[in-house]
């Protein structure tokens, strides 16, 4: 089986002091404000969090668990905005936007992935912090890794100098689309309206503005020989494009529960072509503007032998 999209581990961070970030609510259209308190809210996060790392298990995903070490961290749940995993060894960790998130880059799940998979370099763009500079990790950038293409909607989570470097490092060639949503809103991260499987893509292609820019996402897509799955902006809005790609005892589709019920027959018939769906609940996370893809940080690294 292709592994080369659908990674077979992932790295999860299991929140302890969950909430909708303020210091994002700015620009991210998706969050909501919870009216529960703030014990209860991060109560049931890490329900659902514990629920939904047993439910990947169980699919025969392995799972790396870390728990949160801050109290100042609320979106510390969402590490695939922070590091990033490829073939051949290397890792990207990446500087972000608002600056309580910066505190959520840890050395420490670092080191425990060298210790078990095969790193050959580490490239660490997070100083650019301090020139205001952000790419928020598989957040800001959809990637390709079959094709290599990195799909960015242009925001202030995606500074298009760092997306340049980190294309020459990683050997991604970049397609930057504008993208709004149904107020005009620039789109804060490219994966809540895509996601890229192996033989399939979710899109909501309505929200790129430009027609000839459309059609050429759309046409690039098509020629990596993946079936196109256009989505909605209400269906966007359910958190239908916020989805990855696994290899479990099957490949397997993980999404929130929420935006498998927004998905249409027709669709799900292409992507259960070749991938299980596996729906997780996580509405409290949600809160927050992420859904499960937003969760998971891939691990695309060669497992070190057992001596």
């Amino acid at each position: 089986m292709n592994m080369l999209q659908a990674p077979n581990a992932v790295v999860m961070i299991r929140p302890h002091h969950f909430q909708s970030n303020p210091e994002t609510r700015d620009d991210n259209a998706f969050q909501t404000l919870s009216h529960d308190s703030d014990h209860a809210t991060a109560r049931s996060a890490l329900t659902e969090f514990d629920a939904a790392v047993a439910r990947l298990r169980r699919a025969g995903v392995t799972v790396h668990v870390f728990e949160d070490t801050g109290v100042d961290t609320p979106d510390s749940v969402f590490p695939n905005n922070w590091f990033s995993t490829h073939a051949g060894g290397h890792i990207a960790l990446y500087p972000m936007y608002a600056p309580n998130r910066r505190k959520e880059r840890r050395w420490d799940v670092i080191e425990t992935l060298k210790q078990s998979y095969r790193v050959q370099d580490v490239i660490d763009y997070s100083g650019l912090e301090q020139d205001n500079l952000a790419l928020e990790g598989t957040g800001a950038m959809v990637l390709d890794h079959i094709g290599r293409i990195a799909y960015v909607a242009k925001s202030n989570r995606a500074d298009p100098v760092l997306l340049e470097r980190f294309c020459t490092h990683f050997n991604f060639e970049p397609m930057v689309f504008e993208a709004k949503d149904a107020r005009g809103r620039d789109v804060y991260h490219t994966n809540v309206l895509m996601g890229i499987g192996t033989e399939y893509a979710l899109i909501c292609l309505d929200m790129i503005t430009d027609p000839k820019r459309r059609a050429a996402v759309q046409a690039r897509l098509e020629e990596t020989g993946r079936e196109v799955i256009a989505l909605t902006m209400a269906q966007i809005n359910e958190f239908a494009g916020n989805a990855i790609e696994l290899t479990g005892d099957t490949r397997v589709l993980a999404l929130s529960a929420r935006a498998l019920a927004a998905l249409r027959p027709d669709q799900v018939a292409v992507i259960e072509q070749s991938a299980t769906l596996l729906p997780l609940a996580v509405p409290t996370i949600e809160t927050a503007g992420g859904s499960v893809r937003c969760m998971i940080a891939g691990v695309h690294l060669s497992a070190r032998e057992d001596p």
